[in-house]
């Protein structure tokens, strides 16, 4: 039982737990927009969205130990926790098959959306899963050039809550394209404490990210101002005359933004910026799940 135990924990860590509300939140957002607007839910494809989100997440992210540790960036000195291919804790090729089954079972979700809300999801799809694999795989990883966090933006905001909100209505309006925003800018937030608390083995690794580019003092300015338009952007639908203030409902959370604005500016050791990690994420689901409650309250 021991054993078993201690597999499952290496399992947990390598789909890196911690990182899923980015893939649980838009979806939550996407559907509960097209529940304010339509009365009604499709719960097979919310469940169905959820779980290829997820399933997307931990392939990707399973994708990324077993891609960065073939070109060495998970050096033995990095900050954050251990990768389990790197640290020698599972084989390569163990996380390659995961990563296979992983996507695979995006694909099955993605074939019952397909059939529910039609072929335009099979694109959507294709496309999150290429993004996850081309991160740090592939011969020219975008995540190696500074492009990371456009691209969590891009997949993890608006292609998630549009997405999200068409397996619902099977149209897009502009509100989900605008209410994207503030969730893809939370995702990329995320990225980019991971990326600040990893700027100098990045830089030795020659990865190239975004923080390596700007140096830890702008990336921790750049990580504010993620933070901040995100709260000002989520009540815009409002301003430009759609849904309501309520709208408003996630600013109850800007203590809690503000605390690791500070931490994220004022540490860079390894414990502290793991925790904002967490914190970051956890601020996102957060955010979302009242986005979601302003929208129902419409």
């Amino acid at each position: 039982m021991a054993v078993e135990a201690q597999a499952v924990r290496i399992w947990l860590m390598a789909a890196r737990v911690r990182t899923l509300p980015a893939a649980v939140a838009p979806v939550l957002v996407g559907t509960n927009l097209a529940a304010a607007e339509t009365n009604s839910l499709r719960v097979g494809a919310f469940v169905a969205a959820l779980l290829g989100a997820i399933f997307i997440q931990v392939g990707t992210n399973l994708s990324n130990d077993y891609s960065d540790a073939r070109r060495g960036a998970d050096a033995d000195d990095r900050l954050g926790p251990v990768r389990v291919t790197a640290g020698g804790l599972v084989p390569p090729r163990q996380v390659l098959i995961a990563t296979y089954v992983t996507f695979g079972l995006a694909v099955l979700c993605g074939i019952y959306l397909v059939s529910v809300a039609g072929w335009e999801l099979l694109l959507i799809g294709a496309a999150s899963i290429l993004a996850g694999v081309l991160y740090t795989g592939g011969p020219r990883p975008y995540g190696y050039e500074g492009l990371g966090e456009v691209f969590v933006f891009l997949f993890f905001g608006i292609v998630a809550v549009a997405g999200s909100y068409c397996v619902q209505t099977e149209k897009l309006d502009w509100e989900a394209f605008v209410l994207a925003v503030p969730v893809g800018l939370l995702a990329a937030a995320i990225l980019e404490v991971n990326n600040t608390r990893d700027v100098e083995t990045d830089r030795r690794a020659g990865k190239r990210t975004l923080a390596v580019r700007l140096g830890r003092r702008r990336s921790r300015s750049l990580y504010a101002a993620t933070i901040y338009v995100a709260f000002l952007t989520a009540p815009l639908p409002w301003i430009f005359g759609s849904l309501s203030p309520w709208l408003f409902l996630p600013w109850v959370l800007l203590p809690v933004a503000a605390s690791l604005v500070r931490t994220v500016r004022n540490h860079s050791d390894g414990p502290s910026l793991n925790d904002a990690l967490a914190r970051t994420g956890l601020l996102q689901l957060l955010f979302c799940i009242l986005l979601s409650a302003g929208l129902l309250l419409t």
